[in-house]
């Protein structure tokens, strides 16, 4: 990973941040653009795996498995977590868990995977455009966090 890339991305998550729940208690819901909007602009790098035309994914940069990738929509319409869904979000939250289904299939988790959408500070969302974490490679643990 380049210098440039580590300094943008560091941006966005501060070294001051000891913890993805101090970022998503820090975090606030704006109309703003996110760090998502910019890696689907292509104003920041990532590692794209799947893109088609609705929804983008991509490696997460702290990954907690040896797999874990993020599923974004392109278009947030007012989509900033799963608890501001309204119906006519139907069609991309399916087109998201249906995507995370074909990344898996790709990566090669046959043997099962980890689905997690954060919602709001107490659900640890760090990034107020829906996304959902596809997470895997390894045994995972119930209760999670």
């Amino acid at each position: 990973m380049s210098h440039h890339r580590v300094a943008i991305l560091s941006s966005h998550f501060s070294p001051v941040m000891a913890s993805e729940k101090e970022a998503a208690l820090a975090a606030t819901p704006s109309d703003s653009p996110t760090i998502f909007d910019k890696i689907i602009s292509k104003e920041l790098p990532s590692t794209v795996v799947y893109e088609d035309d609705k929804v983008l994914a991509f490696r997460d940069i702290t990954p907690q498995g040896p797999v874990h990738i993020l599923l974004i929509p392109k278009v947030r319409d007012g989509l900033t977590g799963l608890s501001k869904a309204e119906e006519r979000h139907i069609d991309i939250l399916g087109r998201l868990l249906y995507t995370a289904k074909l990344v898996a299939k790709q990566e090669g988790l046959d043997e099962g995977f980890r689905i997690v959408i954060n919602d709001g500070p107490q659900g640890c969302q760090s990034v107020y455009h829906i996304h959902v974490h596809l997470i895997g490679g390894r045994q995972m643990n119930w209760p999670p966090g």
